[in-house]
């Protein structure tokens, strides 16, 4: 795409789209454009996880025109917009400051060069394929999580140990099944709902994501499959701190960030 010096909301729509395929998106998920007007320009861009009162409040003070958050807001239907709820408040000050909003959510996880696909790189994957592969034409080899092959098997403390080292906010916990790491599964977020896929898929040694459930551990733990639960947060926020500095170089005439106010939720107590 010609890239313009003053881009419109449906210039940078545009160029997301191959970025983040829409279509690897799941059937449960809200993705796109989800607040804003197509027409209007954008000369200020901010990439953040999660629309929170501080990153809402950042957009705004910052005069950004368009966010691209990971995570959807709305995410449900909404009846009302209005500053009764807090999810109705957070959309009602983007909307009076003119602050659009685009959601790649699981199409960014899916994506050859998205979350899941960068985890599997900072752990130097090989032989990386999907858990769950995509049904969409023309998307062959992509589709959610990513199943692939450490270049030595290691033990489980091992694995957690390198983590930190790559990956901020990052605090490894989960299920020590005893056996040397070799076939890893990867997925990012709330990605626990994918055990039984890792399960099926056979073979695999560990399955690394954001957060499971304490049932999730069972059933790895039963499995024989490690678990490693990285946090939601630092499993997700690096990808948009990337996805800033991409769009920057894309787009050199914007100023593009990655929110300095988010901070994960999750503390060590």
């Amino acid at each position: 795409m010609e890239q313009l010096a003053q881009p419109t909301v449906d210039d940078l729509c545009q160029w997301l789209e191959p970025v983040a395929p829409l279509a690897l998106s799941e059937s449960w998920d809200n993705t796109g454009l989800l607040l804003g007007d197509r027409r209007e320009s954008v000369s200020r861009v901010m990439t953040c996880l999660t629309l929170t009162p501080e990153s809402v409040a950042e957009a705004v003070s910052q005069n950004a025109q368009f966010v691209v958050a990971h995570h959807p807001l709305p995410f449900k239907p909404l009846a009302q917009i209005t500053t009764d709820t807090h999810y109705g408040g957070l959309l009602w000050q983007l909307a009076r400051a003119g602050v659009s909003i685009y959601s790649p959510h699981t199409a960014w996880d899916s994506a050859a060069g998205g979350i899941n696909a960068q985890l599997a790189n900072l752990l130097e994957l090989s032989e990386c394929r999907p858990i769950v592969p995509s049904q969409q034409a023309g998307l062959a080899g992509l589709g959610a999580g990513r199943l692939g092959r450490l270049p030595s098997p290691l033990s489980l403390r091992q694995v957690s140990e390198r983590l930190p080292e790559r990956l901020a906010d990052c605090r490894p916990r989960g299920v020590d099944c005893g056996q040397k790491i070799e076939r890893v599964a990867i997925a990012c977020g709330s990605g626990g709902s994918l055990l039984s896929d890792v399960i099926g898929a056979g073979g695999c040694d560990l399955f690394l994501t954001g957060e499971g459930t304490f049932h999730t551990c069972l059933e790895a733990q039963a499995a024989g499959i490690s678990l490693l639960m990285i946090g939601h947060f630092a499993s997700e926020r690096f990808a948009m701190e990337g996805l800033a500095e991409t769009l920057q170089q894309a787009w050199p005439a914007l100023r593009v960030w990655a929110s300095r106010s988010e901070r994960d939720p999750v503390r060590n107590l």
